[in-house]
Protein backbone atom coordinates (compact mmCIF):
# COMPACT_ATOMS: atom_id res chain seq x y z
CA UNK A 1 0.00 0.00 0.00
CA UNK A 2 1.46 3.22 -1.16
CA UNK A 3 1.32 5.94 1.80
CA UNK A 4 -0.55 9.09 1.33
CA UNK A 5 2.12 11.18 1.90
CA UNK A 6 3.71 9.97 -1.06
CA UNK A 7 0.98 11.52 -3.45
CA UNK A 8 -0.49 14.76 -1.44
CA UNK A 9 2.49 17.06 -0.11
CA UNK A 10 2.76 20.47 1.31
CA UNK A 11 3.41 23.19 -0.26
CA UNK A 12 6.89 23.71 -0.95
CA UNK A 13 9.41 26.48 -2.43
CA UNK A 14 9.88 24.79 -5.46
CA UNK A 15 6.45 24.69 -6.88
CA UNK A 16 4.75 22.17 -9.06
CA UNK A 17 2.65 22.45 -12.72
CA UNK A 18 0.25 25.24 -12.14
CA UNK A 19 -3.15 23.17 -12.63
CA UNK A 20 -5.71 26.24 -13.94
CA UNK A 21 -9.54 25.49 -13.53
CA UNK A 22 -11.47 27.80 -16.27
CA UNK A 23 -15.17 27.95 -16.84
CA UNK A 24 -15.97 27.73 -20.23
CA UNK A 25 -17.62 31.37 -20.74
CA UNK A 26 -14.06 32.44 -19.47
CA UNK A 27 -11.54 30.57 -21.92
CA UNK A 28 -11.73 33.37 -25.00
CA UNK A 29 -10.60 35.60 -22.39
CA UNK A 30 -7.88 33.33 -20.91
CA UNK A 31 -6.58 32.01 -24.35
CA UNK A 32 -5.78 35.82 -25.01
CA UNK A 33 -3.21 36.17 -22.13
CA UNK A 34 -1.35 32.55 -23.43
CA UNK A 35 1.78 32.96 -25.97
CA UNK A 36 1.64 33.16 -29.46
CA UNK A 37 2.23 29.04 -29.79
CA UNK A 38 0.22 28.10 -26.76
CA UNK A 39 -2.72 29.49 -28.66
CA UNK A 40 -1.83 28.18 -31.76
CA UNK A 41 -1.62 24.59 -29.82
CA UNK A 42 -4.85 25.55 -28.01
CA UNK A 43 -6.89 25.59 -31.19
CA UNK A 44 -5.11 23.36 -33.49
CA UNK A 45 -6.65 20.81 -30.22
CA UNK A 46 -10.01 22.13 -30.34
CA UNK A 47 -9.84 22.97 -26.47
CA UNK A 48 -12.90 25.05 -25.51
CA UNK A 49 -12.63 24.71 -21.77
CA UNK A 50 -15.78 21.97 -21.80
CA UNK A 51 -16.52 20.24 -18.13
CA UNK A 52 -13.11 18.51 -17.31
CA UNK A 53 -11.20 18.86 -20.36
CA UNK A 54 -7.82 18.85 -20.02
CA UNK A 55 -5.32 21.22 -21.88
CA UNK A 56 -1.10 20.67 -21.28
CA UNK A 57 0.60 23.83 -22.16
CA UNK A 58 4.80 23.38 -23.06
CA UNK A 59 7.49 25.82 -22.20
CA UNK A 60 9.72 26.59 -24.78
CA UNK A 61 12.05 24.38 -23.95
CA UNK A 62 9.42 21.73 -24.27
CA UNK A 63 8.83 21.35 -20.51
CA UNK A 64 5.61 21.16 -19.30
CA UNK A 65 4.42 24.77 -18.32
CA UNK A 66 0.61 24.78 -17.06
CA UNK A 67 -2.32 22.66 -17.23
CA UNK A 68 -5.91 24.16 -18.36
CA UNK A 69 -8.76 22.42 -17.30
CA UNK A 70 -12.67 23.03 -17.96
CA UNK A 71 -14.58 24.06 -14.64
CA UNK A 72 -16.82 20.60 -13.51
CA UNK A 73 -20.70 21.43 -13.78
CA UNK A 74 -22.23 21.73 -10.36
CA UNK A 75 -23.93 18.19 -10.31
CA UNK A 76 -20.26 16.61 -11.41
CA UNK A 77 -18.89 13.98 -8.69
CA UNK A 78 -16.80 15.97 -6.75
CA UNK A 79 -14.28 13.58 -6.81
CA UNK A 80 -13.96 13.96 -10.75
CA UNK A 81 -11.58 17.61 -10.77
CA UNK A 82 -8.51 15.64 -8.75
CA UNK A 83 -9.31 12.13 -10.68
CA UNK A 84 -7.50 13.83 -13.61
CA UNK A 85 -4.26 12.70 -11.47
CA UNK A 86 -4.39 9.38 -13.59
CA UNK A 87 -4.76 11.33 -16.93
CA UNK A 88 -2.07 13.55 -16.30
CA UNK A 89 2.40 12.78 -17.15
CA UNK A 90 3.96 11.78 -13.89
CA UNK A 91 5.13 14.85 -12.03
CA UNK A 92 4.45 17.63 -9.07
CA UNK A 93 1.62 19.68 -9.50
CA UNK A 94 -0.67 22.41 -7.59
CA UNK A 95 -3.77 24.14 -8.06
CA UNK A 96 -3.47 27.65 -8.95
CA UNK A 97 -7.00 29.69 -7.75
CA UNK A 98 -9.20 28.65 -5.87
CA UNK A 99 -11.05 25.54 -6.86
CA UNK A 100 -14.45 23.68 -5.89
CA UNK A 101 -14.48 21.52 -3.19
CA UNK A 102 -10.88 21.69 -2.12
CA UNK A 103 -10.48 18.68 0.08
CA UNK A 104 -12.99 16.23 -2.02
CA UNK A 105 -10.66 16.98 -5.31
CA UNK A 106 -7.42 16.68 -2.84
CA UNK A 107 -8.66 13.46 -1.90
CA UNK A 108 -9.80 12.16 -5.30
CA UNK A 109 -6.40 13.05 -6.70
CA UNK A 110 -5.19 10.44 -4.37
CA UNK A 111 -8.08 8.05 -4.66
CA UNK A 112 -7.88 7.79 -8.21
CA UNK A 113 -3.73 6.71 -8.14
CA UNK A 114 -4.57 3.32 -6.02
CA UNK A 115 -3.90 0.27 -7.68
CA UNK A 116 -3.99 -3.12 -6.09
CA UNK A 117 -1.39 -5.32 -8.30
CA UNK A 118 1.07 -7.61 -5.43
CA UNK A 119 1.23 -10.28 -7.67
CA UNK A 120 2.47 -8.28 -10.91
CA UNK A 121 4.49 -5.70 -8.95
CA UNK A 122 4.75 -1.98 -10.98
CA UNK A 123 6.30 0.46 -9.56
CA UNK A 124 3.11 3.44 -8.34
CA UNK A 125 2.39 5.85 -10.26
CA UNK A 126 3.80 9.02 -8.12
CA UNK A 127 1.91 11.93 -9.74
CA UNK A 128 1.83 14.43 -6.65
CA UNK A 129 -0.12 17.19 -5.94
CA UNK A 130 0.80 19.96 -2.98
CA UNK A 131 -2.22 20.76 -0.91
CA UNK A 132 -4.46 23.60 -0.95
CA UNK A 133 -3.95 26.09 2.19
CA UNK A 134 -7.26 25.61 3.41
CA UNK A 135 -7.00 21.30 3.67
CA UNK A 136 -5.80 19.53 6.50
CA UNK A 137 -2.87 17.78 5.65
CA UNK A 138 -2.77 15.45 8.31
CA UNK A 139 -6.90 14.74 8.27
CA UNK A 140 -6.36 14.30 4.48
CA UNK A 141 -3.18 11.64 4.90
CA UNK A 142 -5.49 9.52 7.46
CA UNK A 143 -8.49 9.08 5.04
CA UNK A 144 -6.60 7.92 2.02
CA UNK A 145 -4.33 5.65 3.72
CA UNK A 146 -7.73 4.28 5.40
CA UNK A 147 -9.87 3.77 2.39
CA UNK A 148 -6.54 2.27 0.77
CA UNK A 149 -6.22 -0.25 3.75
CA UNK A 150 -10.21 -1.40 3.02
CA UNK A 151 -9.19 -1.94 -0.62
CA UNK A 152 -6.13 -3.93 0.03
CA UNK A 153 -8.04 -5.74 2.17
CA UNK A 154 -11.30 -6.46 0.15
CA UNK A 155 -9.68 -6.81 -3.07
CA UNK A 156 -6.82 -9.40 -1.81
CA UNK A 157 -7.67 -13.36 -2.84
CA UNK A 158 -8.70 -15.50 -0.12
CA UNK A 159 -6.08 -17.95 -0.57
CA UNK A 160 -3.81 -15.43 0.69
CA UNK A 161 -6.38 -14.04 2.85
CA UNK A 162 -8.20 -16.42 4.80
CA UNK A 163 -9.53 -15.99 8.67
CA UNK A 164 -6.09 -15.97 10.01
CA UNK A 165 -5.06 -12.74 7.90
CA UNK A 166 -7.87 -10.99 8.79
CA UNK A 167 -7.61 -11.49 11.85
CA UNK A 168 -3.72 -10.30 11.68
CA UNK A 169 -4.81 -7.24 9.71
CA UNK A 170 -7.48 -6.37 12.74
CA UNK A 171 -4.28 -7.06 15.18
CA UNK A 172 -2.34 -4.35 13.40
CA UNK A 173 -4.79 -1.88 13.05
CA UNK A 174 -5.51 -2.44 16.64
CA UNK A 175 -1.39 -1.74 17.81
CA UNK A 176 -1.71 1.92 15.52
CA UNK A 177 -3.16 3.13 18.37
CA UNK A 178 -2.71 0.43 20.82
CA UNK A 179 -5.53 -1.07 21.63
CA UNK A 180 -6.18 -3.82 23.59
CA UNK A 181 -6.94 -7.01 21.99
CA UNK A 182 -8.67 -10.74 22.67
CA UNK A 183 -10.05 -13.85 20.16
CA UNK A 184 -12.42 -15.88 21.01
CA UNK A 185 -11.80 -19.04 19.18
CA UNK A 186 -12.24 -23.06 19.84
CA UNK A 187 -14.40 -24.43 22.43
CA UNK A 188 -14.95 -20.85 24.02
CA UNK A 189 -16.72 -19.68 20.58
CA UNK A 190 -18.46 -23.10 20.30
CA UNK A 191 -20.16 -22.73 23.89
CA UNK A 192 -20.70 -18.91 24.04
CA UNK A 193 -21.13 -17.54 19.94
CA UNK A 194 -22.87 -20.57 18.77
CA UNK A 195 -23.60 -18.95 15.09
CA UNK A 196 -20.09 -18.10 14.82
CA UNK A 197 -18.92 -21.50 15.49
CA UNK A 198 -21.44 -23.09 13.42
CA UNK A 199 -21.15 -20.97 9.99
CA UNK A 200 -17.28 -21.75 10.21
CA UNK A 201 -17.20 -25.24 11.53
CA UNK A 202 -16.45 -26.79 7.72
CA UNK A 203 -13.72 -24.40 7.14
CA UNK A 204 -10.21 -25.30 7.76
CA UNK A 205 -9.42 -22.23 9.16
CA UNK A 206 -11.17 -22.42 12.56
CA UNK A 207 -14.27 -19.16 13.03
CA UNK A 208 -13.19 -16.87 15.85
CA UNK A 209 -14.12 -13.45 17.18
CA UNK A 210 -11.73 -10.75 17.48
CA UNK A 211 -12.57 -7.94 20.06
CA UNK A 212 -10.36 -4.52 20.44
CA UNK A 213 -11.12 -1.82 22.72
CA UNK A 214 -9.17 1.63 22.82
CA UNK A 215 -9.77 5.11 24.39
CA UNK A 216 -11.07 5.91 28.00
CA UNK A 217 -13.63 4.37 29.54
CA UNK A 218 -15.16 6.76 30.76
CA UNK A 219 -16.13 8.48 27.09
CA UNK A 220 -18.96 7.66 25.49
CA UNK A 221 -18.91 3.79 24.18
CA UNK A 222 -19.43 3.50 20.26
CA UNK A 223 -18.70 -0.09 19.15
CA UNK A 224 -18.31 -1.39 15.68
CA UNK A 225 -19.11 -4.89 14.02
CA UNK A 226 -18.31 -6.43 10.91
CA UNK A 227 -19.22 -9.27 8.85
CA UNK A 228 -15.99 -10.98 8.45
CA UNK A 229 -16.68 -14.17 6.11
CA UNK A 230 -13.52 -14.15 3.92
CA UNK A 231 -15.29 -16.65 1.50
CA UNK A 232 -18.53 -17.40 1.10
CA UNK A 233 -19.34 -20.62 -1.12
CA UNK A 234 -23.38 -20.03 0.22
CA UNK A 235 -22.76 -23.20 2.17
CA UNK A 236 -24.66 -26.14 1.29
CA UNK A 237 -26.91 -23.78 -0.62
CA UNK A 238 -24.21 -23.78 -2.82
CA UNK A 239 -23.89 -20.34 -4.96
CA UNK A 240 -23.98 -20.61 -8.76
CA UNK A 241 -20.58 -20.63 -10.04
CA UNK A 242 -21.13 -16.89 -11.63
CA UNK A 243 -21.92 -15.24 -7.84
CA UNK A 244 -19.02 -16.92 -6.06
CA UNK A 245 -16.46 -14.96 -8.01
CA UNK A 246 -16.75 -11.93 -6.07
CA UNK A 247 -17.03 -13.61 -2.55
CA UNK A 248 -13.66 -12.74 -1.52
CA UNK A 249 -14.90 -9.14 -0.54
CA UNK A 250 -17.92 -10.77 1.61
CA UNK A 251 -15.50 -9.58 5.10
CA UNK A 252 -15.98 -5.99 3.05
CA UNK A 253 -17.74 -5.06 6.41
CA UNK A 254 -15.03 -6.06 8.17
CA UNK A 255 -12.16 -4.29 6.37
CA UNK A 256 -14.89 -1.10 6.33
CA UNK A 257 -14.89 -1.29 10.23
CA UNK A 258 -11.39 -1.78 10.47
CA UNK A 259 -10.44 1.82 8.53
CA UNK A 260 -12.90 3.62 10.77
CA UNK A 261 -11.00 2.27 13.54
CA UNK A 262 -8.05 3.90 12.16
CA UNK A 263 -9.58 6.89 11.41
CA UNK A 264 -11.04 6.98 15.13
CA UNK A 265 -7.98 6.79 16.74
CA UNK A 266 -5.90 8.66 14.47
CA UNK A 267 -8.08 11.71 15.12
CA UNK A 268 -8.57 10.73 18.69
CA UNK A 269 -11.85 10.87 19.02
CA UNK A 270 -13.30 11.37 22.84
CA UNK A 271 -15.16 8.03 22.71
CA UNK A 272 -14.42 4.28 23.96
CA UNK A 273 -14.28 2.55 20.62
CA UNK A 274 -14.85 -1.01 20.70
CA UNK A 275 -14.39 -3.27 17.45
CA UNK A 276 -16.00 -6.66 17.45
CA UNK A 277 -14.78 -9.11 14.03
CA UNK A 278 -16.76 -12.50 13.68
CA UNK A 279 -14.39 -13.98 11.19
CA UNK A 280 -15.33 -17.17 9.47
CA UNK A 281 -15.00 -18.97 6.03
CA UNK A 282 -18.68 -20.40 4.71
CA UNK A 283 -17.37 -23.37 3.45
CA UNK A 284 -18.82 -27.27 3.29
CA UNK A 285 -17.72 -30.21 4.88
CA UNK A 286 -19.05 -32.74 6.81
CA UNK A 287 -19.17 -30.60 9.66
CA UNK A 288 -21.47 -27.68 6.98
CA UNK A 289 -24.76 -26.94 8.77
CA UNK A 290 -27.81 -27.98 7.07
CA UNK A 291 -30.54 -26.35 5.91
CA UNK A 292 -33.93 -26.47 8.43
CA UNK A 293 -30.91 -27.21 11.14
CA UNK A 294 -32.77 -24.76 14.58
CA UNK A 295 -29.41 -23.38 16.84
CA UNK A 296 -29.84 -21.67 19.99
CA UNK A 297 -27.73 -18.13 19.76
CA UNK A 298 -25.79 -16.33 22.10
CA UNK A 299 -28.89 -14.37 23.11
CA UNK A 300 -31.03 -17.02 23.87
CA UNK A 301 -32.76 -16.49 20.29
CA UNK A 302 -33.54 -19.75 18.58
CA UNK A 303 -32.76 -19.73 14.77
CA UNK A 304 -34.41 -21.89 12.02
CA UNK A 305 -31.90 -22.13 9.37
CA UNK A 306 -34.09 -21.68 6.14
CA UNK A 307 -30.74 -20.85 3.68
CA UNK A 308 -26.98 -21.57 4.65
CA UNK A 309 -25.73 -18.70 2.11
CA UNK A 310 -27.68 -16.36 4.71
CA UNK A 311 -24.58 -16.39 7.07
CA UNK A 312 -23.81 -13.26 7.49
CA UNK A 313 -26.42 -12.31 9.26
CA UNK A 314 -26.07 -15.69 11.63
CA UNK A 315 -22.90 -14.76 12.66
CA UNK A 316 -23.32 -10.73 13.54
CA UNK A 317 -26.11 -11.79 15.34
CA UNK A 318 -23.72 -13.47 17.92
CA UNK A 319 -21.82 -10.19 17.47
CA UNK A 320 -23.97 -7.97 18.34
CA UNK A 321 -25.89 -9.42 21.13
CA UNK A 322 -22.23 -9.65 22.73
CA UNK A 323 -21.75 -5.87 21.87
CA UNK A 324 -25.41 -5.28 23.23
CA UNK A 325 -24.71 -6.55 26.60
CA UNK A 326 -22.67 -2.97 27.63
CA UNK A 327 -24.96 -0.90 26.30
CA UNK A 328 -23.23 0.95 24.18
CA UNK A 329 -24.17 4.55 23.32
CA UNK A 330 -23.85 3.53 19.93
CA UNK A 331 -23.82 0.39 18.18
CA UNK A 332 -23.53 0.67 14.01
CA UNK A 333 -22.72 -2.55 12.43
CA UNK A 334 -21.59 -3.21 8.62
CA UNK A 335 -22.13 -5.67 6.16
CA UNK A 336 -21.95 -6.93 2.69
CA UNK A 337 -24.90 -8.53 3.25
CA UNK A 338 -28.27 -8.28 0.68
CA UNK A 339 -28.34 -8.73 -2.95
CA UNK A 340 -31.61 -6.82 -2.30
CA UNK A 341 -29.72 -3.64 -0.90
CA UNK A 342 -28.04 -3.65 -4.66
CA UNK A 343 -31.21 -4.14 -6.41
CA UNK A 344 -33.19 -1.40 -4.50
CA UNK A 345 -30.06 0.86 -4.72
CA UNK A 346 -27.09 0.02 -6.78
CA UNK A 347 -23.50 -0.90 -5.91
CA UNK A 348 -22.85 2.76 -5.30
CA UNK A 349 -25.84 3.87 -2.65
CA UNK A 350 -25.19 1.69 0.69
CA UNK A 351 -28.90 1.47 2.65
CA UNK A 352 -28.48 1.69 6.28
CA UNK A 353 -31.22 0.80 8.92
CA UNK A 354 -32.21 3.04 12.01
CA UNK A 355 -35.01 3.74 14.44
CA UNK A 356 -33.30 6.75 15.34
CA UNK A 357 -34.49 9.51 13.66
CA UNK A 358 -32.02 12.16 14.55
CA UNK A 359 -28.98 9.94 14.15
CA UNK A 360 -30.58 9.18 10.67
CA UNK A 361 -31.07 12.81 9.19
CA UNK A 362 -27.70 13.62 10.68
CA UNK A 363 -25.98 10.66 9.02
CA UNK A 364 -27.15 10.88 5.75
CA UNK A 365 -26.78 14.66 5.53
CA UNK A 366 -23.14 14.45 6.13
CA UNK A 367 -22.90 11.45 3.91
CA UNK A 368 -23.50 13.97 1.12
CA UNK A 369 -21.40 16.34 2.32
CA UNK A 370 -18.30 13.79 2.18
CA UNK A 371 -19.20 12.26 -1.22
CA UNK A 372 -19.75 9.35 0.86
CA UNK A 373 -23.33 8.76 0.16
CA UNK A 374 -26.06 6.95 2.35
CA UNK A 375 -29.64 5.94 2.30
CA UNK A 376 -32.16 5.15 4.74
CA UNK A 377 -34.36 2.32 3.77
CA UNK A 378 -37.01 1.43 6.62
CA UNK A 379 -37.30 -1.42 9.60
CA UNK A 380 -41.00 -2.04 8.20
CA UNK A 381 -42.08 -4.17 11.21
CA UNK A 382 -45.26 -5.54 9.23
CA UNK A 383 -42.93 -7.67 7.35
CA UNK A 384 -41.23 -9.51 10.53
CA UNK A 385 -44.03 -12.50 9.81
CA UNK A 386 -41.88 -12.95 6.73
CA UNK A 387 -38.52 -14.51 9.08
CA UNK A 388 -41.59 -16.35 11.32
CA UNK A 389 -41.04 -19.91 11.18
CA UNK A 390 -42.87 -22.40 13.58
CA UNK A 391 -40.70 -24.31 15.14
CA UNK A 392 -38.24 -21.55 16.16
CA UNK A 393 -37.95 -17.92 17.25
CA UNK A 394 -36.73 -16.08 13.86
CA UNK A 395 -35.63 -18.11 10.28
CA UNK A 396 -32.66 -16.74 8.96
CA UNK A 397 -33.77 -16.43 5.60
CA UNK A 398 -37.56 -16.09 5.24
CA UNK A 399 -39.78 -17.02 2.89
CA UNK A 400 -41.21 -15.07 -0.37
CA UNK A 401 -38.14 -13.49 -1.69
CA UNK A 402 -39.67 -9.81 -1.08
CA UNK A 403 -37.77 -7.32 0.51
CA UNK A 404 -34.80 -8.92 1.57
CA UNK A 405 -32.74 -6.06 3.00
CA UNK A 406 -35.08 -5.28 4.80
CA UNK A 407 -36.03 -8.58 6.76
CA UNK A 408 -32.16 -9.26 7.09
CA UNK A 409 -32.47 -5.88 9.04
CA UNK A 410 -34.90 -6.95 10.97
CA UNK A 411 -33.34 -10.46 12.08
CA UNK A 412 -30.43 -8.39 12.83
CA UNK A 413 -32.63 -6.04 15.19
CA UNK A 414 -33.83 -8.76 17.40
CA UNK A 415 -30.55 -8.97 19.04
CA UNK A 416 -30.02 -5.46 19.71
CA UNK A 417 -32.12 -3.85 23.08
CA UNK A 418 -30.42 -2.09 25.00
CA UNK A 419 -27.92 0.28 22.71
CA UNK A 420 -28.90 3.84 22.82
CA UNK A 421 -28.87 3.99 18.70
CA UNK A 422 -28.42 0.93 16.75
CA UNK A 423 -27.98 1.49 12.97
CA UNK A 424 -27.09 -1.19 10.36
CA UNK A 425 -25.00 -0.80 7.05
CA UNK A 426 -25.68 -2.80 4.18
CA UNK A 427 -22.72 -2.08 2.27
CA UNK A 428 -21.54 -3.34 -1.26
CA UNK A 429 -17.76 -2.76 -1.36
CA UNK A 430 -16.89 -2.94 -4.59
CA UNK A 431 -17.01 -0.70 -7.54
CA UNK A 432 -17.65 -2.94 -10.71
CA UNK A 433 -17.05 0.18 -13.11
CA UNK A 434 -14.03 2.65 -12.48
CA UNK A 435 -15.45 6.19 -11.27
CA UNK A 436 -13.31 9.08 -10.48
CA UNK A 437 -11.33 8.35 -7.30
CA UNK A 438 -13.02 4.60 -7.44
CA UNK A 439 -10.85 1.98 -8.95
CA UNK A 440 -12.69 -0.75 -10.27
CA UNK A 441 -12.63 -3.20 -7.21
CA UNK A 442 -12.80 -3.26 -3.49
CA UNK A 443 -13.91 0.32 -1.68
CA UNK A 444 -14.50 1.55 1.59
CA UNK A 445 -18.23 2.36 1.77
CA UNK A 446 -19.88 4.40 4.92
CA UNK A 447 -16.65 4.21 6.34
CA UNK A 448 -15.87 8.53 5.49
CA UNK A 449 -19.26 9.42 5.71
CA UNK A 450 -19.45 7.67 9.91
CA UNK A 451 -16.10 8.97 10.75
CA UNK A 452 -18.03 12.49 9.91
CA UNK A 453 -20.41 12.01 11.95
CA UNK A 454 -18.16 10.74 14.87
CA UNK A 455 -16.17 13.68 14.26
CA UNK A 456 -19.08 16.11 14.40
CA UNK A 457 -20.81 14.25 17.47
CA UNK A 458 -17.23 13.77 19.67
CA UNK A 459 -15.05 16.37 19.20
CA UNK A 460 -14.72 18.60 21.83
Amino acid sequence: MIDAAKLILKPSAKAGVAIRVVAKADWLKTLKTLSGPQQNWALAQGFEAAPLSILQLAKTDGGLAEIIIGHPTSDADPFALGAISSKLPQGHYRFAGTIPHPELVTLGWALELYKYDPHRPIAPRLTTLEVPKSVDLHALHSKVNAVFRVRDLVNAPTNVFGPDNLEKAARDVAKLGRAQVKTISGANLKKNFPLIHTVGAAAEQAPRLVDFTWGNSRDPKVTLVGKGVCFDTGGLDIKPSSNMLLMKKDMGGAANVLGLAQLIMAAKLKIRLRVLLPIVENSISDEAFRPGDVYRSRKGLTVEIGNTDAEGRLILADALAYADEEKPDLLLDMATLTGAARVALGPDLPPFFTDDDNFATDLQAVSMTVNDPLWRLPLWRPYAQMIETPIADLNNAGVGGFAGAITAALFLRRFVEHAKTYAHFDIFAWVPNSKPGRPKGGEAQAMRAVFAYLQNRYTK
